[in-house]
């Protein structure tokens, strides 16, 4: 026979009921207790560990079986809530499912019924509270990921934030410009939550129509629209248990924004097209480079979306504003280039670290961070040098400090620098243009101008 695992809390007012369900469970659990009322639940919440709470959703006094269910997860998100109910009704259901309950039951109870729900759910418990304990502790370390790194008071207090945060279930938007690393940093609260082993998905609101961003989210079944060949789970599906991005929130239609504010309440996707709804359990992380309140304002935005999303605030800023985290960042990122690529390039001159340092990078990290790898991918020495700096940035050398004088990129022109790196690069990629405007940075149009320009 098995070993019994697993601490089971039975909460109900009425003492013969929770005592029969208490016999009944003796020989399924390591250990199972009744108590006749909500502060004492709370009490044994407080000071152990319960892997599956049953409770009746109305009790005398204080509290209810929702109370109960909310207190739960929040001393351990990994308790499992199982509520019994005399009277079930959708309404009830739904509010149970969204607030984080595993099941309920409806009284009179089925004993074979709740003992299956029981070990499934304390299976469920034991397994997250394993994973829990095979992850590290949150540390400063423990938030070093690419993108996001930094040791500036601003990076400080986001670390700080993340540390708190990332545990949680709490929904998270993260506001910042383009390329500060807000998918970065969505993936570094996933990488250091309790869901880290289970799925994170990506969707940018911005670069789909009304149509298939709903379809991308929810999913649809086959015929629902010209084109749907076959039914496809959504994004919602596919992360359950895990963490959905919504990239660009602020650029979603008002019709799909009503749609994901009745799916973050309810817990409950319907795929297009079909009429039979899906239980999901999503963390969501949105992020945004407008003013969503502004937003609000001008109609624009939904006020109660806002506020679903806007659990805790994080707000990344422009690399220009944390200028003294530069060269940390092009420490990590020449690193992973040189990694990738198979170089044998392991540092950097001072004179081409200053010229990066005080360039304004309007694009931000990820600008950074295409520089670096193309400086790495054109370098064929042990250092990178002011003079395998792309020309649009070594345009910036008077801001070089003290001065120092143009000299120091070399004697080669801007334009003989940039004919050089596009006559390389198409080198290395054999002649690809796509793959060479996509490592200097450029758009390929602006490629194929320059091609022609110098006669390539």
């Amino acid at each position: 026979m098995a070993q019994k695992a697993g601490v089971i809390l039975v909460v109900d007012d009425e003492r013969d009921h929770a005592d029969g369900i208490v016999e009944s469970l003796e020989k399924l659990c390591a250990q199972t207790i009744a108590v006749y009322d909500g502060t004492d639940a709370l009490e044994i919440l407080r000071s152990r560990q319960v892997d599956v709470v049953v409770t009746d959703l109305k009790l005398g006094g204080d509290f209810d079986g929702l109370a109960i269910l909310e207190e739960a997860k929040k001393f351990n998100e990994s308790t499992e809530v199982i509520l019994i109910t005399a009277y079930a009704t959708i309404d009830t259901c739904k509010e149970a499912i969204k607030r984080g309950a595993y099941d309920y039951l409806v009284k009179p109870i089925d004993i074979g019924q709740l003992r299956v729900l029981i070990t499934q759910a304390c299976q469920k418990a034991l397994t997250a509270n394993e994973r829990r304990a095979q992850k590290p502790k949150a540390g400063k370390e423990d938030f070093v990921f690419e993108g996001v790194w930094g040791n500036s008071p601003a990076m400080e207090g986001i670390f700080e934030i993340l540390r708190r945060v990332a545990p949680t279930n709490i929904s998270v938007l993260i506001e910042g410009r383009s390329g500060t690393g807000k998918e970065l940093l969505a993936r570094a609260i996933h990488i250091n939550s309790l869901r880290w082993d289970k799925a994170f998905r990506p969707v940018n609101c911005a670069g789909l129509t009304e149509t298939l961003l709903e379809s991308e989210l929810f999913g649809h079944v086959k015929g629902a629209f010209t084109g749907a060949a076959n039914d496809r789970k959504g994004l919602f599906e596919i992360a359950d248990k895990g963490t959905l991005f919504l990239d660009e929130i602020g650029d979603m239609a008002p019709a799909s924004q009503a749609k994901l504010l009745r799916v973050i309440e309810d817990g409950i996707i319907i795929p297009v097209g079909s009429n039979k709804p899906t239980v999901v359990d999503v963390r969501i992380i949105s992020a945004t480079n407008q003013n969503l309140p502004e937003l609000i304002e001008e109609k624009q935005f939904r006020q109660d979306l806002y506020f679903r999303i806007k659990g805790v605030n994080i707000s990344l800023p422009a690399l220009r504003d944390r200028a003294e985290d530069i060269p940390a960042l092009i420490d990590y990122f020449l690193k992973e280039a040189a990694t990738e690529v198979g170089s044998k390039v392991a540092g950097i001159t001072d004179a081409a670290l200053t010229v990066l340092s005080h360039y304004d990078w309007p694009g931000n990290v990820r600008q950074l961070r295409n520089t670096i790898r193309t400086m790495v991918v054109m370098c064929d020495r042990d250092q990178l040098d002011a003079r395998d700096i792309p020309p649009e940035i070594a345009q910036r050398r008077q801001l070089l400090a003290g001065n120092r004088p143009a000299a120091a990129l070399g004697d080669v022109s801007l334009g003989q620098l940039e004919k050089q790196a596009i006559q390389e690069t198409l080198a290395k990629t054999k002649g690809n243009r796509e793959k060479a405007a996509r490592i200097l940075g450029i758009g390929e149009r602006t490629l194929y101008r320059k091609i022609k320009e110098y006669n390539l």
